[in-house]
């Protein structure tokens, strides 16, 4: 349906898409749309009247304050559409709505980008996140786009850590027809260590490196974590390529506390947001945003792909343009 990787052969030139992926590019934006209602409402409510003045800001300053934006990327949004609003000669809210989407998309658009598949056999990715996030789920998902865009996959089970982990990682494996390695009741860095081993001895593309689910509150867990990177770069010193977290939409500024401590703990390369289905805190987004702007420009911190839904066709590649169009319906 949509390219989620850097393919591993040259890409072919830009072409109109066919009527089919038009369709299916539609059904998405129209989800996603669905998805971010309870934060899009609340922000396009402030459109309703019929006059541009101090009060519409306060109003929309209000909105994306709840809307958990926070106060920095508040901020920045409102000053960057007073001035589009002044340079465009804006009349009416309508436009000014319009304007909120060309300024948000701005802000998020950093965020935009795509694993590469093409620069290491196997791409190594470690795979993070608190409990209750869908990090396992994610990774399944993961595993079957990757499939079908003709990476061949091995899975690394190393959370040990909660007991259905294995369990339901092997289903996964199962489902898209993968290999994985496990251990009944192995140490997670052996288990990591294991299979980016095997996933260079078998000629595999991508190695995907499943760990515990943890708070970063937990101390002696996020020392865990950096024991399972030290030791993939055993195996192979060039690792992990990606790391990744998985966080819940749904716990809005939470999520940037959390980027900001698994970041500080493991040098994240990328996120995963989930479950925005519903939220009422889908700008915390431009909160990310505007944090990662701070980093230098050779630790990049992407949002690789959000997800909206329990289907696989509802964890796709994050676009700026599509998630603000959406956020602002």
């Amino acid at each position: 349906m949509f390219s989620l990787f850097k393919r591993k052969t040259p890409a072919a030139p830009a072409a109109t898409p066919s009527p089919a992926a038009q369709v299916a590019g539609q059904a998405w934006l129209g989800r996603l749309r669905s998805g971010l209602q309870r934060t899009g409402n609340s922000i396009a409510s402030v459109f309703a009247g019929k006059v541009i003045d101090e009060a519409l800001y306060e109003e929309l300053e209000s909105a994306l304050l709840m809307a958990d934006a926070g106060v920095a990327a508040t901020q920045h949004v409102l000053q960057a559409l007073k001035q589009r609003v002044k340079a465009d000669g804006a009349k009416d809210p309508e436009q000014v709505k319009a304007l909120l989407v060309q300024v948000l998309a701005d802000v998020l658009r950093p965020l935009e980008g795509e694993i590469r598949l093409d620069q290491h056999r196997p791409t190594v990715i470690m795979v993070a996140g608190v409990n209750g996030a869908g990090k396992t789920t994610s990774i399944g998902k993961l595993t079957r786009h990757m499939s079908d865009a003709g990476a061949s996959v091995l899975l690394a089970a190393a959370d040990t850590f909660r007991a259905a982990a294995k369990e339901q990682l092997l289903v996964w494996a199962d489902r898209n027809q993968v290999d994985i390695v496990s251990q009944d009741q192995g140490d997670p860095a052996a288990v990591s260590f294991d299979a980016v081993t095997a996933g260079r001895a078998r000629g595999k593309d991508v190695v995907l490196v499943d760990t515990a689910g943890r708070l970063p509150t937990q101390l002696h867990l996020m020392e865990e974590l950096k024991k399972i990177k030290r030791v993939v770069q055993k195996a192979d010193a060039s690792a992990p390529h990606e790391v990744l977290l998985v966080i819940d939409g749904n716990t809005g500024q939470n999520a940037l506390a959390q980027v900001k401590a698994f970041d500080e703990t493991l040098g994240l390369t990328g996120l995963i947001v989930t479950k925005l289905d519903g939220t009422a805190k889908g700008g915390v987004l431009a909160a990310i945003a505007l944090w990662a702007k701070q980093r230098p420009a050779d630790q990049a911190l992407a949002v690789y792909f959000i997800g909206i839904g329990e289907k696989l066709e509802d964890l796709q590649a994050f676009k700026a343009d599509e998630f603000a169009q959406a956020l602002i319906a």
